[in-house]
């Protein structure tokens, strides 16, 4: 069994803890779990945290439970938040659950029967509670006093949005998991980011009064950027781990673009490497930071883990044509994807098929020259290109063995200017 209080504090993974967890963690196998609230179809960056977390309790010799929120997700956890969630409906909660239960099956070994990880619903255990029932059984287990002095009560209490009962109750509902899954698996720890704090301790404190039980708490950093934002949020929204949401190539130039930064803390967090080779990539950082070497190991190691070898071979692909790579066998949708921030223009199928369309007539039309003199010249000084292929001749006519996908033919003018044309009939 690995010493993982090691690994977390040498990763600067551990933000705060119950006790003293190191010779309790190294005295023999535990079981420990993590929620998560199924508020999309997806999980995105922020999640990965979680998730490598239960990933690395698993590969140090310990039993992770992944629970999935199906009931607490239909309330929403007020921790971090300024204002009330909207509320899904149960099938919207369903089909988020399932979602999320198939893509932390890419990161941990659910072998239950085998005693690998668990994957959880707490609907499973609270849709059978009556309103009264809970009250009963689990309320009055809770000074109404300590739920205030929670920071995420405080906070809410506050501001201006206030809280609603509903959220008032979040905090109970989790407490409840934690009693739960001591009592059906033995589970003893809950992890979490810095913000649920409280809701651990809550659970702590129910586990003790219902059954007796020593339960134990530890809370992760939040992962966030240098200035103190999310990470994982771009302009266009957050960065999911859906390649429906984000493809492969996007998320693969999102950990690309880290700053510098941000790129050390995230190879800590994130990733499997070992601390040997992430300090050594910090040192290359200082000494080399055009190389840009930490964020190029990072988009492989997260891009391999998230979306498997054919991701990472399609956002490697994708990266290279963006940089010059010839384009040729690619779909309209990749291609789109890959230059969503070029302009484009619309042509003629037919007058493609006739070969009427002259590379200098397009290369204006397309706005990359500025005329035709101006596209001639481009060409003569080889800076014209049909696919990242360059053109040579000014007479070059167009024809449907240059569209590089079902539609789309690339041009550019000169390393970096491009521009799509898409034929329609």
């Amino acid at each position: 069994m690995n010493d993982i209080h090691a690994d977390f504090s040498a990763r600067g993974l551990i933000h705060q803890t119950t006790d003293d967890l190191a010779p309790w963690l190294n005295e023999k196998p535990r079981t420990m779990y993590i929620g998560f609230d199924p508020t999309a179809d997806s999980m995105h960056v922020g999640h990965l945290m979680q998730v490598m977390t239960l990933r690395r309790f698993q590969q140090a010799g310990h039993r992770p439970i992944a629970l999935v929120g199906g009931a607490t997700g239909m309330i929403g956890d007020p921790s971090g938040k300024s204002q009330e969630r909207n509320l899904l409906t149960l099938e919207q909660l369903h089909a988020n659950t399932e979602a999320i239960k198939q893509q932390m099956q890419n990161f941990i070994d659910f072998d239950e029967v085998g005693g690998g990880a668990v994957l959880a619903n707490n609907l499973d255990w609270m849709k059978d509670f009556s309103f009264l029932e809970f009250l009963r059984d689990i309320g009055k287990n809770f000074p109404v006093n300590v739920m205030l002095g929670k920071d995420s009560v405080k906070s809410r209490l506050e501001g201006e949005s206030g809280l609603s009962y509903t959220e008032f109750s979040y905090m109970l509902l989790q407490a409840y998991d934690f009693a739960h899954l001591f009592q059906q698996y033995g589970c003893e720890l809950q992890v979490g980011g810095s913000d649920q704090w409280g809701n651990i301790t809550a659970g702590i404190d129910l586990g003790r009064r219902m059954y007796g039980a020593s339960l134990y708490g530890m809370t992760c950093p939040l992962l966030t950027k240098a200035d103190g934002t999310k990470m994982g949020k771009t302009e266009s929204g957050a960065v999911w781990l859906s390649p429906e949401r984000t493809s492969p190539y996007k998320f693969y130039q999102y950990w690309i673009n880290v700053a510098d930064d941000d790129a050390g803390k995230c190879l800590r967090f994130l990733t499997e490497l070992s601390m040997d080779e992430i300090t050594a990539l910090d040192e290359a950082r200082e000494s080399e930071p055009h190389l840009r070497s930490s964020q190029k190991r990072l988009a492989e190691e997260l891009t391999l883990n998230v979306h498997r070898q054919e991701g990472l071979d399609a956002a490697r692909k994708a990266t290279e044509i963006f940089f010059g790579s010839e384009i040729q066998d690619l779909s309209d949708a990749q291609l789109m994807d890959i230059f969503a921030d070029v302009p484009s223009v619309k042509a003629s199928r037919d007058a493609l098929a006739g070969g009427e369309i002259n590379i200098v007539d397009v290369l204006v039309d397309s706005g990359l020259c500025s005329s035709r003199g101006d596209a001639r010249r481009a060409i003569e000084q080889g800076g014209g290109y049909v696919n990242n292929r360059r053109i040579e001749a000014i007479d070059y006519q167009l024809s449907p063995e240059d569209l590089a996908s079902e539609t789309v033919i690339v041009l550019r003018r000169g390393k970096k200017k491009y521009a799509l044309v898409r034929f329609e009939s």
